[in-house]
């Protein structure tokens, strides 16, 4: 069959390409040898082709496909840049305990098909997006739980301080106007506000997990085996309040649209943090931080209205 890309996949590919030189050759050689890719994948593995899952992601190809014994699985492709071999060596180290369990583990790099990923078929139209607010909250924040696990002995993920690194520069350059796309009126004060509370979190960190690196509502799927799994991990290895950060923004549409945003948050931050067990100063912190970091990516890329619902969600904390 022919594994066409669906529209969500190639446009989060095309902001890629905007958002500077590095990696647009690597994405487009990707794109153009995906049919290859998929083709080898599939025939290496035995599986039969159900259909390419749409809208499907931001960041790889989902296929549905079954495996030679008739167990529905899910086939995922993914370029470099999605960083896929971290997310094999995170869902190998859960081994489906809160995320979706990786199925040919033992089929490595040598295959001949870097970024190729088996999953157990989980329910992919049905996230905890589909409950109602408390309860989404609720059973996402219990799936995050159970992944915050020692991480493994090797140091093969990055780290909260490497990552935010990077971003932080990138921050910096569009806050000054630097990267060809202005950060927006108003959000240079939210760019060091972000920055300077980055370095107060980074002095101190209070654990060391592995963390699901961008979790959220939709990151979260119905299974057989338990009623949720995470799925699609950037895995990253720090404190778990960075990991707790994303979910507060939730359905941030809502938030901006309600009279009463700013006080949902600040309720929100104190409940998340109280049932999680983690310090309260700290997550909002990091929800500064991540927000700000989306926001001014958004507007990077030409997302203007995102972003400016992200700045503005930002400007609340």
């Amino acid at each position: 069959m022919a594994f066409e890309p669906p529209q969500r996949l190639l446009r989060a590919l095309g902001e890629t390409r905007r958002s500077g030189p590095e990696g647009a050759d690597e994405t487009d050689e990707w794109l153009e040898s995906l049919p290859e890719l998929a083709g080898r994948a599939v025939e290496l593995r035995e599986l039969t082709v159900e259909r390419v899952q749409a809208p499907g992601g931001r960041s790889s190809l989902v296929v549905l496909v079954r495996r030679a014994d008739g167990t529905p699985a899910v086939l995922k492709l993914a370029p470099g840049r999605a960083r896929p071999g971290s997310e094999r060596a995170a869902l190998a180290h859960w081994d489906g305990r809160g995320a979706v369990r990786l199925l040919d583990d033992e089929l490595q790099e040598d295959s001949g098909t870097d970024g190729v990923l088996l999953l157990e078929r989980l329910h992919p139209d049905v996230s905890v997006r589909s409950l109602p607010e408390a309860k989404a909250l609720l059973e996402a924040a219990g799936t995050l739980r159970r992944l915050w696990v020692e991480p493994p002995a090797d140091p093969v993920f990055e780290t909260v301080a490497e990552r935010t690194g990077r971003q932080a520069e990138v921050m910096r350059a569009t806050a000054a106007g630097e990267s060809g796309i202005g950060a927006g009126a108003g959000a240079g004060a939210l760019v060091e506000a972000a920055l300077a509370a980055r370095e107060e979190l980074l002095d101190r960190p209070p654990e060391t997990r592995l963390l699901h690196g961008t979790f959220r509502q939709s990151k979260v799927l119905a299974g057989e085996r338990v009623p949720w799994l995470a799925v699609g991990p950037d895995p990253v290895v720090g404190e778990c309040a960075f990991d707790l950060a994303r979910l507060v923004r939730d359905r941030v549409e809502d938030l901006i649209a309600s009279p009463s945003g700013p006080s949902i948050t600040r309720r929100r931050i104190k409940r998340l943090a109280e049932s999680l067990e983690v310090d309260q100063a700290r997550l909002r912190g990091w929800t500064l931080f991540r927000a700000v970091e989306s926001g001014v990516r958004a507007g990077r890329v030409g997302r203007l209205q995102d972003a400016e619902l992200l700045l503005e969600f930002a400007g609340w904390l």
